[in-house]
């Protein structure tokens, strides 16, 4: 099993980075976690910007859907800012034979106290056993890419009502 992590920034990358309390996108985070983790799997981390995804633009999106669509690999991993992670996901359905899974924290990977290494667990279980297609797994669960919001009042994901 091989799977291309596609980093596009996002809080997960995050590091401090003044005394006023400022955050910047740091280096990819998730090859250290792996590391960390002792996983078995083959893996290539490809980073495609560090960018909060507030910031994201449609071509942003365009360049994540192209650089997937140009992997080898059919799992996909990509981790990304938790605030756009939805409508960069509706850019990547269609995308035949593909297993395509979001993820991201909501506190940075480098935090003690972060849901990174769970996050990142769970959408590495769900590439394994999904059938293609587009989804987000976040706070424990895996949705259709489609058929979730995230709830900032509640800091998760949930189905869409």
């Amino acid at each position: 099993m091989r799977i291309r992590v596609i980093t596009a920034g996002g809080t997960i990358d995050k590091v401090y980075f003044d005394d006023a309390s400022t955050f910047n996108v740091g280096d990819p985070q998730v090859g250290p976690l792996f590391k960390e983790a002792n996983v078995t799997f083959d893996y290539v981390v490809e980073s495609v910007m560090q960018k909060d995804s507030l910031h994201m633009t449609d071509e942003d999106r365009a360049l994540i859907r192209a650089r997937v669509a140009a992997a080898p690999e059919n799992l996909i991993l990509i981790t990304h800012g938790t605030d756009t992670m939805t409508a960069t996901a509706a850019h990547l359905t269609g995308l035949p034979g593909k297993v395509i899974v979001f993820t991201g924290s909501m506190v940075p990977a480098r935090f003690r106290q972060t849901d990174a290494f769970f996050n990142l667990g769970c959408a590495v279980g769900a590439l394994q056993v999904l059938p293609p297609g587009v989804y987000i797994a976040m706070n424990g669960r895996v949705f259709p890419a489609t058929e979730v919001k995230k709830n900032r009042a509640e800091s998760r994901f949930e189905p869409k009502a």
